[in-house]
């Protein structure tokens, strides 16, 4: 009598079948939860404060700036809530910043740190899946967050351009409105995951996080934004009220002749007008201008605000979507 056969099974069948991705995406809520809890929280405040500050801005602004430039504005409105909104600004400058190191630093490099990551690549996810699932779905998370936020923030800052007090432009809030500051959020989480694959370390990566993001913000801020489109130039002495000064300078016979700061004008003001000659009431600017110098601006007209924000998004997307290639790729290459 013989044993009963069985054929055998195929070996691709034996195999376990992966996690599907919507359990890779509920395991990385449940894991992460209390950092998207904290980032809802961080922004849900900012966000009762931007309201609750903003319908007294708009109050003030529609009572007090009636025409935009008149003494009762600049004292009642931009006198009172003006500095309080260069302190708002300034801090939510730091915001992406405290995501990438808090949320972004911490999502591999503490499992990297104690170990556990050896446990839940047995799970059936795979290294990459693994490490994919965490970083999109969280990327998404805190970039759509940003992004409701920094539709609020523009609301709140509107009275301020309608003022004059500030332009659109400026380094202080270009990036903290419409697209910019959802895709720096994105970025600074991207580089906060790269820095925690690559030191393994969840403190030093948390600093290291914050040292290239301010640095890739300062260099974006001093030099590479006013490079996204050509500048005009013009001769004219009044810009329009939204435009970006890039830089000044003084010409003559169609030639760079002076810079329009610093010990090299005031030399040749001293030289050309002397103090002693000088006619009352004659400015630096009217005696160059006395003397064949032209004064030269090279500016960024308003309507280009809208062109800039989305070439400023599209480059840090681009940028985010490589860092966390980047990310994926290191995981699937690490060694258990």
């Amino acid at each position: 009598m013989t044993a009963p056969t069985m054929p055998a099974r195929p070996q691709h069948e034996a195999r376990l079948r992966p996690v599907p991705w919507r359990r890779m995406a509920w395991v990385t809520w449940r894991q992460h939860r209390a950092a998207l809890g904290g980032v809802a929280v961080f922004f849900g405040a900012l966000a009762v404060y931007l309201w609750l500050s903003g319908l007294q801005v708009h109050h003030a602004y529609a009572t007090a700036c009636h025409p935009a430039g008149s003494l009762a504005c600049a004292l009642n409105f931009t006198g009172r809530y003006g500095i309080t909104a260069i302190f708002v600004s300034i801090f939510l400058q730091a915001a992406p910043a405290l995501i990438g190191a808090f949320v972004g630093a911490p999502v591999l490099a503490r499992e990297l740190e104690t170990g556990t990551f050896r446990y839940a690549w047995t799970q059936g996810f795979g290294r990459w899946r693994w490490a994919l699932a965490k970083l999109v779905l969280l990327a998404v998370a805190v970039a759509a967050a940003a992004g409701a936020f920094s539709a609020l923030y523009s609301w709140y800052d509107q009275p301020f351009f309608a003022a004059g007090y500030a332009i659109p432009f400026s380094t202080r809030v270009f990036d903290l409105g419409e697209v910019a500051f959802a895709a720096w959020t994105l970025a600074a989480f991207a580089i906060g995951a790269l820095a925690g694959m690559l030191i393994r370390r969840v403190v030093p990566a948390i600093a290291a996080t914050l040292a290239v993001y301010a640095g890739l913000a300062l260099a974006t801020a001093l030099w590479l934004r006013q490079h996204y489109m050509t500048p005009l130039l013009t001769s004219k002495a009044n810009l329009p009220g939204t435009a970006w000064l890039v830089n000044q300078w003084y010409d003559k016979g169609g030639k760079f002749a002076l810079p329009s700061r610093g010990s090299a004008l005031a030399g040749t003001v001293s030289r050309l007008c002397p103090p002693h000659v000088n006619s009352p009431g004659v400015s630096p600017a009217q005696c160059l201008t006395q003397h064949g110098y032209t004064v030269m601006n090279s500016y960024q007209p308003g309507d280009r605000f809208w062109p800039f924000q989305c070439i400023e998004g599209g480059w840090l997307l681009v940028l985010s979507i490589l860092l966390i290639a980047a990310t994926v790729w290191l995981v699937r290459r690490r060694a258990a």
